[in-house]
Order: structure tokens, then sequence, then C-alpha cells
């Protein structure tokens, strides 16, 4: 089973990036989970998002505390919680930012998200929506296919922008 652990703010788009994430493994035919941690719902506050995806049946659904893979939407939440807690010796990390980023053990994969939705004005409220462009360099990762990210974006997002940012963000990720 592959567990990973998503940090971000609400309003961002992390815990609707799970679902889209489990249903672009499903729709790859894997199983998937996702569900969200958080306190007091409000835009701004840290929230985590777990997914894990399969090829059997899952049935775990508590949250997951030795993640192979930890995702960081926004990196100022690294100053208040250790995001790489528990996460595997060989884990790897994927941050929001347009610098790479180094994290001593770990392959860190660093995709400047918000970027890309700022370049296609996908903001809402004042904040860059995260969520497509995130699926995109989970795809580009070899977590899901292409495909499946596309497939699963359009079932639920009408704008086509989305689609162009999960795509922008496959493109501009560098392994």
């Amino acid at each position: 089973m592959y567990e990973i652990r998503l940090h971000s703010r609400g309003g961002q788009g992390g815990v609707t990036a799970a679902k889209l994430l489990a249903n672009a493994a499903f729709l790859d035919g894997k199983h998937a989970t996702a569900t969200p941690l958080y306190g007091a719902e409000r835009r701004g506050a840290p929230v985590v998002s777990f997914i894990r995806i399969d090829d059997h049946p899952i049935r775990v659904y508590s949250q997951i505390r030795k993640p192979d893979l930890v995702i960081v939407l926004d990196p100022s939440i690294m100053q208040t919680v250790d995001v790489l807690n528990g996460i595997k010796p060989d884990g790897e990390v994927l941050i929001n930012s347009p610098h790479p980023v180094e994290m001593e053990g770990h392959k860190v994969y660093s995709a400047d998200l918000t970027g890309v939705a700022l370049s296609l004005d996908l903001v809402i409220a004042g904040n860059p929506i995260l969520n497509t462009p995130l699926l995109g360099a989970i795809a580009k990762v070899g977590l899901v296919s292409r495909e499946s990210v596309r497939e699963a974006i359009s079932g639920v997002f009408k704008d086509e922008r989305n689609t162009e940012a999960a795509l922008k963000a496959y493109e501009e990720l560098v392994l």
C-alpha cells in the first residue's frame, strides 16, 4: 500500500486534491481512499489529508503515520508543523516551491504550483487554487497516469483552466 500525507491550508484545495488523486488512482484501476483531518474549518488553517493507493481493497481509514510521500502545498506550514514526522526512510517529498528544495535523506520534488495557478488566474477569494496543478505534478512523479488526472479533473471542474493547470505543472516538474 502506498500512503501519502498532504499538508495544506484551508482554501488551497488540499482536501479536493486528495479526493481527485484517489479518483485518478481509481480510474487507473487501483483502490484508493482520501480522508481529511482538520480542526476549526476556516480559510488559512492547517489541514492534513491522507491518501492510500493499493492494488487491493483498502480497509484502513486512520491517519497515516509513516507516509511514503509527503506533499506540502504551503511551505510556511513547515514553520509550525513537522511535515517529515514519521516519513519512511526512503520517503519522498513534493513541495510547492519555485526553487529546488533539499531535505536531508529524502528525494524532493519541487513544483511552482502557485505560479501555475496564478498564470492561469485560478484564484478564489484571493487565494491561488493548487489542487489541479498538484495532480499534474503527481502524475509526473508516476503515481497516476496523466490521462486519469485529466479525466478526474474534468469530471469535477468544467473550467478547462483546471486541466490546463495540471498539464502545465506536469511539464514544469523536473524529476
